[in-house]
C-alpha cells in the first residue's frame, strides 16, 4: 500500500493539471511517475501473493537486453522500409540511425569498463546515465503524446486550420489527404460551420504552395469555397499557427481554434501552440503504421531541440557527478604510497 497512496495522489494532480492546461508535457512527467509507482505496488502485491511471481519478475529483467536487441532491430527493419519508401532524406532515416545506435552504445560502454582505465569508467558511467536520462524523456514524450491524441477537444472549435506538409508532384498525398479530410469531418459536423484554414508555403521543390492545393482538395471535396482561407506563406509549425491565427483575427470571426495534424505531430503542435500564445487545441489523423516510428522519433528530437537549454541543465548533476568521481579517483592513486 505504501507506493498506491502516492501513485493516487500523483494520478489526482495529472488530471488536476491535465483540466488547467492539457498541453504542457509537464502532465506526461506525473503521468509516467503516477503509473510507474502503480506498476511497483501492483508488482509487489503479486510478489506476496503469487508464488514464484518474483522469479517471473527477475526472468522479465534478465530479459531487458534481448528486449533492446528485439527493440534495434524493429528500428533497423523500419528504417530501411523508410529508406525504400519515402526516399533517402535525413529525416526518413532516424529510426535507422537510432537502431544502430542502440546496439552500437553497449558495445562502446563495455569496450571503456574493460580498457581498466578510471577515466575511461567513469566515461561509461556518463553515457549510461546519459542514456537513461534521455530514454526516460522519450519514455514521458511518447505516453503523453499518445494520451493527448486520445482527448476529445472540449469546445466548438470557431476555426479549423489544417498543418501543411510537402506535396508530391503538385498534388496532395495520402499523408496530407488524412488531414484535409479529418479537418472536413469535423467541420462537417459542427454547427455553425467553422473557418477552414489550410496553412503551408511553398517549397523549392513544389509547384504551388502548400495552402492552395489544399484550399482546392477542401472545396473539390465539398466545402463552401468562403468558408476557406488559404494561409500560402507558412514555412514551418511555428508560422502555420501564427499566421493562421491572423487570418482568423482580420477574417472577423472569434472563439477557440482547431489546429488538425498527424497523430505522430499532435503533441508538439500542442505545446508549440501554448507557448505562442494561441487559443488552439490540436487533434490527430491517422498516419500509415511504417511512417510512426521515425515521425515519433523526429518529433521527440525536435522537441528536445526546442528545450535544448533546459536538457542541459538537468544533464549537469550526471557530468558533475562523473567529474567529481574521476577526480577523488585521482586524487586516491596520488596520495598512494609509491614502491
Amino acid at each position: 500500500m505504501v507506493t498506491f497512496i502516492p501513485a493516487l495522489l500523483l494520478f489526482a494532480l495529472y488530471f488536476y493539471l491535465r483540466h488547467r492546461d492539457r498541453r504542457m508535457l509537464r502532465n506526461g512527467v506525473v503521468l509516467v511517475a503516477a503509473c510507474y509507482l502503480l506498476l511497483i505496488g501492483i508488482t509487489n502485491l503479486l510478489t506476496r501473493w503469487v508464488p514464484g511471481a518474483s522469479y517471473v519478475f527477475l526472468a522479465v529483467l534478465a530479459l531487458a537486453p534481448l528486449a533492446v536487441l528485439v527493440l534495434a532491430a524493429a528500428l533497423i527493419h523500419n528504417g530501411v522500409v523508410m529508406f525504400t519508401s519515402e526516399g533517402r532524406r535525413l529525416g526518413n532515416m532516424v529510426s535507422l540511425l537510432l537502431g544502430l545506435l542502440l546496439i552500437a552504445l553497449p558495445v562502446i560502454a563495455l569496450a571503456l569498463v574493460f580498457t581498466l582505465n578510471f577515466v575511461a569508467i567513469d566515461l561509461a558511467a556518463l553515457l549510461f546515465f546519459l542514456c537513461s536520462y534521455f530514454g526516460v524523456v522519450f519514455v514521458v514524450f511518447l505516453a503523453y503524446a499518445v494520451a493527448y491524441g486520445l482527448m476529445p477537444f472540449r469546445d466548438t472549435p470557431r476555426g479549423i486550420v489544417v498543418l501543411g506538409s510537402r506535396l508530391i508532384d503538385g498534388k496532395v498525398p495520402p499523408l496530407l489527404a488524412s488531414r484535409l479530410d479529418k479537418a472536413l469531418k469535423i467541420y462537417n459536423n459542427t454547427e455553425p460551420r467553422p473557418l477552414l484554414i489550410p496553412s503551408g508555403g511553398q517549397g523549392h521543390d513544389e509547384s504551388v504552395p502548400e495552402g492552395v492545393a489544399m484550399g482546392n482538395y477542401l472545396v473539390a471535396a465539398g466545402a463552401v469555397p468562403s468558408d476557406v482561407v488559404v494561409e500560402d506563406k507558412a514555412e514551418n509549425t511555428e508560422e502555420n499557427l501564427l499566421l493562421s491565427a491572423e487570418l482568423f483575427a482580420s477574417s472577423g470571426r472569434s472563439g477557440p481554434l482547431l489546429a488538425v495534424t498527424n497523430n505522430y505531430h499532435v503533441l508538439r503542435a500542442a505545446l508549440l501552440a501554448r507557448q505562442l500564445h494561441i487559443d488552439a487545441e490540436v487533434v490527430g489523423a491517422p498516419t500509415a503504421r511504417y511512417y510512426l516510428p521515425s515521425a515519433f522519433l523526429r518529433e521527440y528530437v525536435a522537441v528536445l531541440v526546442e528545450h535544448k537549454w533546459l536538457h542541459v541543465l538537468l544533464c549537469l548533476p550526471f557530468l558533475g557527478f562523473t567529474t567529481v568521481l574521476v577526480l577523488a579517483v585521482i586524487a586516491n592513486i596520488e596520495q598512494l604510497p609509491i614502491g
